[in-house]
């Protein structure tokens, strides 16, 4: 039996650049693109050196450019540096100052807008309120709040004092908020008193207190005034936000701090046991956001750009704040849900703001699909020039749906490929440049070079399918699990000896250098000794009309060694028995015999984190019709396993 990993999707489509956007991108040929991507990978220290002097703000320069070998590589070492800098004074001294630098939705309709200007000013403030609570350089901060403009204040403050901050999604448990802040030794932690998630008030404050009663070493609490809910304010611990911003001094100047300082933690749960702190450092980091999401998003001035993600995951961090920030963009921040007061709201908020690139994930895309086209349609998306996609490899009909509906055939679509450990985007189209296979991440970005391996590290050829690693260090990778290298070494580096990072995804490069990400390899199907990929099975029923979303699993099989489970959401009320019929044939003529599902089980909804990634290896678990004793901390609705196990 061959280890490769067996592709059974075809996609011969493909799609062009616009002449008139190549005409005006930033990087504008096949040539200048290859050019950079063989420098990069020749000479990463003059690519990467070069770079940082032109496109960083240094209190100090760098004294080398790239030191060791992976997975212990440090970049940048000898300069001085600061990411609240980056973001936000280098544009004081340009036009840039008055331009909106956030603009801000909150769920209930309120709208606030920060120029560049303004924004420095309240980080500014905010940063000597951390000063005088006694947070100093080196100390972590834990912030667990909504998406209100004061989470960008504090992550920037954080920054501008040397602070290492760890940024909690806003819907996590006590449990979850102590265990991160144990692990990290939180000193400070700031919130809100609650949030609006579909017209309801969370509450975070009584999360918060409760979590604390099990995180000794936070001393300090920092409460913003969001809802105006009824909390109970704690004595010498708690304090308003407003009442310290009041007098706070606005000349608080930036820290410079070392390359390599720690600039946060993102906590992302593993398979099991406690969740994994990635740690990301200040100038590799800073310089992978600003370049990638120049180089993927081709920013001009006038652009208005949404990224939908919550800041409470990497998305956040390095597609609202840090990549567009550094580079003068206007970013939109959103508070609420997409369908809420109806499912037309996304798409309001674009016509709205004139959102000229638009950037939310594949699991949204199959949500917009299901809720029907009337939505997008009832509003003007005619602004748009470049949509995104982030988060999990996305369905060709989705992707061919998100093409036509959102983007009228005319805007080109960046389906990035990354992880909350890269840092920043490492493999996706250049919209001016290259032309989009539907289902596919396209090419790596200069400076990153990726490779398909076998178990035995063995590169791949063209369609076969294997394990994605990378085989060069690059500045924005993480450097370690926050106290636990040896947990970072073995997840990370173990697999190749060192040689390699393995991203934990299977996948495949087709004749013209494409990348086509197969899933995690967890998930993969060993089928009747076939090896394949759950991905591509679940874009098989995704492109039936009947189906708006599927999550594929195996489970043990007496004659197969693994059956095919399929959870389905259909669209609409139908007939059961019928539709699985249907759906079976309907793979086996899509992709062959070998798919053939052994079980299609529908359901309403389906196990996804917060972030809106579908936990397979929950289903697994109900598939296979075994307790769960994972780690489910970054489940969004605890009630949906549940309802599984019971319909099963």
């Amino acid at each position: 039996m061959s280890d490769a990993i067996e592709s059974i999707l075809q996609e011969d489509r493909k799609f062009v650049p616009p002449a008139e956007f190549t005409a005006n991108a930033l990087i504008s040929s096949e040539e200048q693109y290859q050019q950079m991507w063989q420098l990069g990978k020749d000479d990463p220290e003059k690519f990467w050196g070069d770079l940082a002097k032109e496109e960083l703000e240094w209190f100090q320069p760098f004294d080398s450019v790239m030191e060791g070998d992976m997975p212990d590589t440090k970049w940048f070492q000898g300069g001085k540096i600061n990411a609240s800098y980056q973001c936000l004074d280098q544009h004081l001294t340009t036009w840039r100052k008055n331009k909106a630098a956030l603009i801000w939705e909150g769920e209930p309709g309120e709208t606030r807008t920060l120029t560049y200007q303004e924004l420095h000013r309240e980080v500014c403030k905010f940063a000597s309120v951390l000063d005088q609570l006694g947070v100093e350089k080196g100390d972590r901060v834990t912030i667990y709040m909504p998406m209100i403009p004061e989470l960008a204040i504090a992550m920037l403050a954080c920054a501008r004092v040397g602070a290492t901050h760890s940024i909690i999604f806003g819907g996590f448990s006590a449990d979850a908020i102590s265990d991160r802040n144990n692990d990290a030794q939180s000193k400070l932690v700031i919130t809100a008193d609650g949030g609006w998630r579909r017209g309801k008030e969370i509450a975070l404050k009584s999360t918060v207190d409760e979590s604390l009663e099990k995180s000794s070493s936070v001393e300090k609490v920092v409460v913003v005034r969001r809802t105006g809910g009824d909390i109970e304010m704690v004595p010498d611990r708690d304090y308003w936000w407003h009442d310290l911003m009041e007098n706070a001094s606005a000349d608080r100047e930036a820290t410079p701090l070392d390359s390599e300082h720690p600039l946060f933690i993102l906590y992302t749960s593993g398979s099991t046991g406690k969740p994994k702190g990635v740690l990301h450092t200040t100038a590799g980091y800073m310089l992978g956001t600003k370049m990638s999401s120049k180089w993927v998003f081709d920013y001009k001035d006038e652009d208005t750009y949404w990224c939908t993600a919550d800041i409470g995951w990497v998305t956040g961090h390095s597609y609202i704040i840090y990549g567009p920030l550094a580079n003068g963009v206007t970013s939109v921040m959103y508070e609420g849900a997409p369908n809420w007061p109806d499912e037309g709201r996304f798409w309001e908020v674009v016509e709205k703001y004139r959102v000229n690139i638009f950037y939310t994930a594949p699991t949204a895309i199959r949500a917009f699909i299901k809720w029907g086209d009337q939505w997008p349609q009832k509003y003007d998306l005619s602004s748009l020039r470049l949509l995104g996609s982030v988060g999990e490899p996305i369905n060709p009909e989705a992707w061919m749906w998100y093409h036509k509906l959102i983007g009228g055939e005319r805007c080109p679509i960046v389906d990035t490929w990354w992880q909350t450990e890269t840092g920043g985007i490492m493999i996706s189209p250049l919209p001016g440049v290259t032309p989009a296979k539907p289902g596919s991440c396209t090419k790596p970005l200069p400076g990153v070079v990726p490779a398909i391996v076998n178990e035995e590290g063995k590169e791949l050829e063209a369609n076969q399918g294997g394990l994605l690693v990378m085989t060069q260090p690059w500045p924005h990778m993480l450097r370690t699990l926050y106290g636990d290298h040896e947990r970072f070494i073995e997840t990370y580096f173990s697999k190749f000896d060192g040689k390699y990072y393995f991203a934990g995804d299977g996948a495949r490069k087709d004749e013209d250098g494409y990348y086509w990400i197969m899933g995690r390899v967890d998930d993969v199907l060993n089928v009747s000794g076939h090896r394949l990929s759950t991905m591509e099975i679940e874009s098989a029923l995704v492109s039936h009309d009947l189906v708006a979303e599927a999550a594929v699993v195996g489970y043990p099989h007496d004659l197969k060694g693994e059956g095919i489970c399929c959870f389905v959401i259909p669209k609409g009320d139908i007939p059961i028995d019928e539709v699985k019929n249907t759906l079976i044939k309907h793979v086996r003529h899509q992709i062959g015999a070998i798919a053939t599902p052994d079980q299609i089980r529908f359901t309403p909804a389906l196990p996804k984190t917060r972030s809106g990634k579908i936990m397979r290896r929950l289903l697994k678990d109900i598939a296979a019709g075994r307790e769960n004793n994972q780690d489910t901390s970054t489940l969004e609705d605890q009630s949906i396993l549940e309802k599984l196990r019971q319909e099963g």
